[in-house]
């Protein structure tokens, strides 16, 4: 059998998971990045330039992963082989 229904949703699962993180990571780039700037005006260029190398990482790594999981939602289940044991034929009324 193949459960091809089950990784799709394990898919869509893994890159909700994926998007909420990476959110919540540049999220908290932003911020940092926001409250130095307020604090120090004259360093706004330095912050900036980091925080835009930072977020190129974090959606690097977004789309990587991401890309993984679809990979492994589309890949062929494996067969394993079971052995089959057959039902015992029921035998016929007693005469």
């Amino acid at each position: 059998m193949e459960y091809l229904g089950l990784s799709y949703l394990a898919a869509g699962f893994g890159a909700g998971l994926i998007v909420f993180g990476a959110a919540l990571g540049i999220g908290k780039l932003a911020t940092g990045a926001l409250e130095g700037m307020a604090r120090q005006p004259e360093l706004s260029g330095d912050l900036r330039t980091a925080m835009i190398i930072a977020a190129a990482l974090i959606e690097g790594f977004t789309f990587f992963a991401l890309v993984v999981t679809f990979m492994l939602a589309t890949k062929a289940p494996i067969a394993i082989p079971t052995a089959v044991e057959k039902a015992p034929v029921a035998e016929e009324a007693h005469k």
